[in-house]
């Protein structure tokens, strides 16, 4: 069950906000533990949640992000160089887990080293509601998907443009929470050209499961966002430019606030 108190467990959590957004998607900023601060995090992610978030994917600094473009990687590197680590991003999702779900973004090392149990029993104990994990392979660590399913957590799978129809329908069978749904080959980072390829991407998603689909890598604004929803997507993931935007500003939380905004107006549902 989920550690924010409410009994309801994450998966629960997750599949609320879905269906509670009242936009035309779900609105999902990524935000990196520890950047700039471990207390910086918190209040960005406090900020996101007041613009109009309805997720927060949050991150946690690793020293090989394979999957992270040069901006989130930067700044996982600066947060690591200030002494961010797993516990100390735990604590942030224990702030930000009392208002919206939280799902957690880290690399399979970091769940392996300490124990699949031990590590997913330490995740629910913050009261984070999913686990997303780039570098684990479907059918791979078995434990994992396991550990999570005891405690009520999503694992939250990734599918590409290049991941094989075949695999893409077995993915899609047992997806919890959400498939992370990424729309150009590639790491994470913001790109101008994207809304052609969204309705593809979309739709081949949406054929193999019955989970929501939440889009991202590469979207960045507010044009893009709303191409996605249009495209089909349950929800839009952000990240890049709101990490770049935190290390841009004096104010990491109201610039990021602000673009948030930004981002939640353009969802918003017809009046």
């Amino acid at each position: 069950m989920s550690g924010d108190g409410s009994g309801t467990s994450g998966i629960e959590r997750i599949a609320a906000a879905f269906a509670q957004t009242g936009k035309q998607a779900a609105l999902m900023p990524y935000l990196m533990g520890g950047y700039p601060t471990l207390a910086d995090s918190i209040r960005i992610g406090e900020a996101c949640i007041k613009a109009g978030a309805d997720i927060i994917e949050l991150g946690v600094p690793y020293s090989d992000p394979l999957a992270d473009g040069p901006v989130i990687h930067a700044a996982g590197t600066q947060a690591l160089q200030a002494g961010a680590n797993l516990a100390g991003v735990l604590e942030v999702a224990r702030a930000l887990a009392q208002n919206v779900p939280v799902v957690l973004m880290c690399y399979a090392n970091m769940v392996f080293a300490p124990g699949a149990e031990a590590f997913v029993e330490r995740l629910a104990r913050s009261g984070a509601s999913g686990l997303i994990v780039p570098d684990l392979p479907l059918g791979e660590g078995p434990e994992v998907g396991e550990a999570c399913g005891m405690h009520g957590l999503a694992l939250v799978p990734l599918v590409a443009p290049t991941t094989t129809p075949e695999r893409l329908a077995e993915i899609g069978k047992s997806a919890q929470g959400f498939v992370y749904t990424v729309s150009v080959v590639g790491t994470t980072g913001e790109r101008s050209e994207l809304g052609e390829r969204f309705a593809q991407v979309v739709q081949r998603a949406k054929a193999s499961t019955r989970a929501p689909i939440a889009l991202g890598f590469g979207i960045s604004t507010p044009e893009q966002a709303l191409q996605a929803a249009q495209a089909g997507a349950d929800g839009v993931i952000v990240g890049t430019r709101l990490v770049r935007a935190a290390g841009e500003s004096v104010d990491p939380a109201g610039a990021v606030g602000a673009v948030v905004g930004e981002l939640a107006a353009s969802l918003a549902l017809a009046r």
